[in-house]
């Protein structure tokens, strides 16, 4: 929580001023059955109609003076919560967008997600009621038993009996529904990702009418959010039916006693009656406060899974020297790094790449072929070895320093639901001349084809474009900024030979002075390479150009024996 009660700190003197008017107004309430007593007590009987007037045209003021009070607290409540968790949701964003792999693949993506939605809304709820009831439901109940030990005591001794037992079942019910609530929070997490899963492959699920099995997946992730909402629900409204009790209870003994004291002359109508009005008071106080607990507990267990993002130290760099004189545009030095830091993803890696040279990539899947790309991108650090870019070690430079020299497509790259300008711009300033270039390299002029051309808006992630003009207008995208350095990983599968063979040849002529690596599962996307690395469960079991390969490299041999009919001649 202390996380999140630093960001109420610029709030502080709204928070103040809200939480002075609800006291005033609350107050206001107080004083309203304490103004009906003397009316009944003191005027009424003598028939005082001038001073019942009076006091009644007070007790209108300050009934009225209660309303407005409320009403404008409760409005700068509403402004304060609002205003806060904007910045919670935005700060807390900006964390996730900076985490490293490492950090997001700990977390997972649907926690992630979980934590920017759900667990922001209950902290919301929680500042905005915090400040509505957090300061009248407490006024209401220590008020109230004030006022009752003031103009009733002997009453007041049988309400404060029962006062005790009433905030021990509140808060021993709190605290066990903060951790079922947490537990709540995981659950929803993995119901989450059962969500995103079975949407990402729908159009899979559906051919293989697999509808059924996904349905019965998704209904045991959410009977598994059911059972504990119910457990957590369940347990927290405990409170309420054990407040009626009590309190009902205390009441009827208020009214018993009561009554035999007015017999007695002890004590007035008027006062039993402002009594009872206190009581009930008192009892929509303690509600209030079980209801608050009950927020507490949702807000709180949110708030402690925000923090625990809002916290997570940024990844530090190990200490480098200054760049070096080097001719190697990109080095891998005995390279080596492991997911689990159990099983090596990749081991040993070794290559230099001089300005403008191409590096092809193959193997089979999980190979390790995409984590060359993501090691040198900086998503993950390497266990051994070391990674420079003209001579200068890859965690010496800084964010922007770095990710400038890149043009990447990856495997499942995204589309916004946006125009097709945008997709390739992503924000960047891009002149005209450099959107025709790289769109006229990737070959993707099925732009102009399209209504409005660049302007044409695509679907959420490119549903209403085929697989090779998806590709294309990623290929587009990693261009248009004219890169120091090209990655492509497996970003020509989806077409055609002959667009992959115009789209190498203008990738030559258009951009020949950058250097590339390219990742692929056809030998002749990478056959022109100027070096080749063959992997196999992370390890490099073949390494130089095309020729080279054929003759010593047989998984190599094989693949383009397969794929192209080469190989087999030579031996």
């Amino acid at each position: 929580m202390k996380t999140i009660i630093a960001y109420l700190q610029p709030k502080k003197k709204v928070i103040l001023l809200g939480l002075f008017i609800k006291f005033a107004g609350t107050v206001a309430e107080l004083l309203l059955p304490w103004i009906l007593a003397v009316i009944l007590n003191q005027y009424a009987p003598a028939k005082n109609w001038e001073m019942t007037i009076r006091w009644g045209i007070v007790m209108l003021l300050c009934a009225t003076f209660a309303l407005i009070a409320n009403v404008t607290a409760n409005r700068m409540a509403t402004r304060t919560s609002r205003d806060i968790t904007y910045r919670i949701r935005g700060d807390l964003f900006a964390k996730v967008m900076n985490l490293s792999c490492t950090r997001a693949d700990a977390f997972t993506i649907p926690t992630l997600i979980s934590r920017l939605t759900a667990d922001t809304y209950h902290v919301h709820q929680l500042i905005d009621r915090m400040q509505r009831i957090g300061v009248r439901a407490p006024i209401m109940l220590i008020g109230g038993i004030i006022v009752t030990l003031l103009i009733e005591p002997v009453l007041s001794l049988v309400l404060l009996a029962v006062l005790p037992l009433l905030a021990f079942i509140v808060l021993r019910v709190s605290a066990g529904g903060t951790k079922l609530y947490e537990k709540t929070q995981k659950s929803l997490d993995h119901l989450v990702r059962r969500v995103q899963e079975s949407m990402a492959g729908i159009r899979v699920i559906q051919a293989l009418s697999k509808s059924e099995y996904e349905k019965e997946r998704f209904d045991q992730a959410n009977s598994e959010v059911v059972q504990l909402e119910r457990k957590a629900t369940l347990l927290m409204n405990v409170t309420g039916p054990a407040l009626h009790f009590l309190l009902n209870g205390a009441l009827t003994m208020v009214v018993v006693v009561g009554a035999y004291r007015v017999n007695r002359g002890l004590t007035q109508t008027g006062t039993i009656i402002a009594f009872l009005s206190y009581c009930t008071l008192i009892l929509l106080a303690l509600m209030a406060v079980s209801r608050m607990f009950m927020m507490y507990s949702k807000g709180a267990a949110s708030a402690n899974r925000i923090a625990e993002v809002l916290e997570t130290p940024t990844e530090k760099m190990p200490e480098n020297s200054a760049a070096g004189q080097e001719e190697n545009h990109i080095s891998f030095e005995n390279v080596s790094f492991s997911y689990d830091k159990v099983i090596e993803n990749i081991s040993n890696l070794s290559f230099q790449l001089k300005k403008g040279q191409v590096l092809g990539i193959i193997g089979p899947i999980g190979s390790g072929k995409s984590t060359i790309l993501q090691l040198l991108l900086r998503f993950y650090q390497p266990d051994q070895g070391t990674i420079r870019i003209n001579g200068k070690e890859l965690a010496a430079f800084s964010e922007s320093e770095l990710y400038c020299k890149f043009g990447v497509v990856f495997q499942n790259d995204f589309l916004y639901a946006h125009t097709i300008e945008n997709n390739i711009s992503l924000g960047r300033q891009l002149t005209e001349t450099q959107l025709q270039k790289a769109i006229q390299t990737a070959q993707a002029s099925f732009i102009y084809e399209k209504e409005g051309g660049l302007e044409y808006e695509i679907a959420s992630k490119g549903q209403d474009i085929s697989g090779g003009q998806k590709q294309r207008l990623l290929l587009a995208r990693a261009l248009a900024a004219q890169p120091e350095i090209l990655l492509l990983d497996d970003s020509s599968s989806a077409l055609d030979y002959k667009t992959d063979g115009q789209l190498r040849q203008t990738l030559k002529q258009n951009f020949a002075g950058i250097t590339k690596i390219i990742i692929a599962q056809r030998i002749s996307a990478i056959r022109d390479a100027d070096q080749i690395i063959v992997l196999e469960e992370g390890k490099v079991i073949g390494q130089g150009s095309h020729q080279e390969l054929l003759k010593d490299c047989q998984y190599y041999r094989e693949i383009a024996q397969v794929q192209m009919g080469e190989g087999m001649s030579d031996e």
